[in-house]
């Protein structure tokens, strides 16, 4: 391709609202035009790229015995509700009306409209199983698009469902689209992660996140390096503490502590450690008042309280409602002397703590030196693990600690089982005669996402470090003085030529432009190999190659400089 050709258009800075480095480079270097919020329109550089991420993505779905289709983006309410996500799915779901008032969504995933395909069409035990993959266009409507097509609302993604007649079966296929998502991250060459997940909205039984890793990343992923264990924060568990519960000391005693409401200030103004701090949050569930008791070093995980008995859709307690259930306003709230009927969920670290502080549900106190048993019941509701993990924290499969790493999600894959077929009738007749719903499996891969992730792992200050698989061009050829010297024009266009008879993806910078401008726009396109030509290396029957993450340039003849170059090529 020639620039002269082509639709690049460059910018020196970003606008001022694109926050991540991957926003601001996908703006500056084109490859991403915003339309609206969260709404963005491919540009010819930036389709390149994600032309050869699906690409990789089809290839490795094809090798793994999945059959691509193409299903509407547009679909009708009527299947949503059978599934019964009409409702549940929430403002996400963009709804419309057409001309004669019938209801759709545009799609934000599409288990219902495959499993009314394959209901339709599978009967027997003897068609299973079958694994069906798209490549296709979504909709969510965040409250807060931002990051650029990091969260977008409109955005490209690979979604495959696969049809089972037992779980047997749906395991097999499950750890084989575990295997090909690895070798389609490994391809597109992004280091990553594969851990264990919530199943979140999409519902089953089972799930595996895949991470590009990345220090901008908004997921936090605990992992063991000594075993290998690797799980989203969200659902790592925090192993109970091994040391027994101390006995009880001194005297629990009322201390002033005006002004101090923050976890850190108190346990400043009391002169311990975050570690002998018990934070009282009071929330609201199931239309009951509940405290749930973390130690002030640790963070509440609302996904585990969430799925405990009687905290299902908890929410935090309103201020209102905490003077109401306990008399004292947010900031002193703690579990001494309440009323014995509120629920009080302990987590597993703080059942295990001994003359500990908390708050005296008095305005500018704090009660210390409490303990469980002496001067305040066991927790009520029980001792679960509610807290996210930390670094240092003992790895759940016992072997070693943990480290927390942060990632970008990239790819999700679930074992729904009977999550939807059982409720949209998709049966088929076993080989006893009998009914069943089949069970199914859902492998999702964010395809314009991955094009943001690369970046975030990739880049300098001078622009975009594309990995070799998915820059837009391969190399680029930058001549000086093109439109002047019928010597660099005849060079450039002499390897321009040999390194397209080859099927090397090449950019020829046909531009007349000046040295500094054109190397700039190569290096913020992220080309990963660049080629120099110009009079004075000409004389002396030369050219300069630089890689991308090189420092200085280095010189190659340029009788065999498309032949090193092919030969760089053939070796990542």
């Amino acid at each position: 391709m020639r620039t002269s050709r082509f639709y690049l258009a460059t910018l020196k800075e970003a606008p001022a609202e694109a926050e991540l480095p991957s926003h601001r480079l996908m703006l500056r270097a084109g490859l991403v035009k915003p339309l609206a919020r969260g709404i963005y329109t491919w540009m010819p550089l930036g389709l390149r790229v994600l032309r050869k991420v699906e690409r990789i993505v089809r290839e490795e779905m094809d090798a793994a015995g999945a059959v691509e289709l193409l299903m509407p983006a547009v679909q009708p309410a009527e299947l949503w509700q059978e599934s019964g996500r009409w409702q549940k799915y929430g403002p996400e779901l963009l709804r419309l009306r057409d001309r004669h008032e019938r209801e759709f969504c545009v799609g934000p995933t599409h288990e219902e409209v495959v499993a009314d395909c394959v209901r339709r069409d599978l009967r027997s035990y003897r068609q299973l199983p079958v694994n069906l993959y798209q490549v296709q266009t979504k909709f969510r409507d965040e409250i807060r698009p931002r990051f650029g097509v990091m969260r977008a609302r409109e955005f490209v993604m690979k979604d495959a469902y696969s049809f089972h007649a037992d779980a047997a079966c749906l395991q097999r296929t499950y750890e084989r689209m575990h295997e090909t998502y690895c070798r389609i991250f490994t391809r597109l060459g992004l280091a990553f992660r594969a851990v264990a997940a919530d199943t979140g909205q999409i519902g089953g039984t089972g799930s595996h996140e895949f991470h590009v890793l990345a220090d901008s990343g908004e997921d936090a992923i605990a992992w063991c390096p000594d075993s290998g264990y690797a799980a989203n924060v969200e659902l790592a568990e925090a192993i109970a503490p091994a040391a027994a519960r101390p006995a009880p000391g001194a005297a629990m005693r009322r201390v002033s502590t005006p002004g101090l409401t923050a976890c850190e200030a108190v346990a400043v103004g009391l002169g311990i450690g975050l570690d002998r701090l018990v934070k009282t949050i009071a929330v609201v569930a199931e239309g009951r008042f509940a405290l749930l008791l973390l130690r002030g070093d640790h963070t509440l995980n609302e996904v585990k309280a969430d799925k405990l008995p009687g905290l299902a859709g908890m929410r935090l307690a309103t201020e209102s409602e905490i003077v109401d259930a306990l008399g004292c306003v947010p900031g002193y709230i703690g579990p001494v002397g309440i009323d014995p009927a509120i629920p009080v969920y302990a987590d597993r670290s703080v059942a295990a703590m001994g003359g500990f502080a908390c708050g005296a549900n008095t305005a500018g106190e704090h009660w210390v030196d409490v303990d469980f048993g002496r001067d305040l019941p066991e927790p009520s509701a029980g001792v679960h693990d509610l807290r996210n993990v930390v670094a240092g924290d003992p790895s759940p499969d016992g072997a070693g600690v943990l480290d927390i790493c942060r990632g970008i999600e990239v790819g999700h894959i679930f074992q729904l089982r009977t999550r939807y077929s059982a409720a949209m009738g998709v049966s088929f007749v076993d080989e006893q005669g009998q009914s069943r719903p089949m069970e199914m499996g859902c492998y999702g891969i964010g395809v314009s996402r991955i094009v943001g992730a690369a970046i975030e792992q990739g880049h300098d200050e001078r622009g975009i470090v594309f990995p070799e698989a998915i820059a837009p061009f391969q190399v680029a050829i930058a001549p000086i003085g093109y439109a002047k010297s019928a010597a660099v024009r005849e060079a450039a266009d002499g390897l321009y030529a040999q390194l397209q008879a080859r099927g090397v993806d090449v950019l020829l910078d046909d531009r007349d432009e000046r040295p500094g401008a054109m190397f700039a726009d190569l290096e913020l396109i992220g080309v990963p190999h660049r080629l120099v030509i110009g009079d004075r290396g000409l004389a002396r029957g030369e050219c300069e190659y630089k890689g991308r993450r090189d420092a200085q340039a280095t010189v190659v003849p340029l009788a065999t400089a498309a032949d090193e170059l092919c030969a760089r090529l053939a070796a990542r």
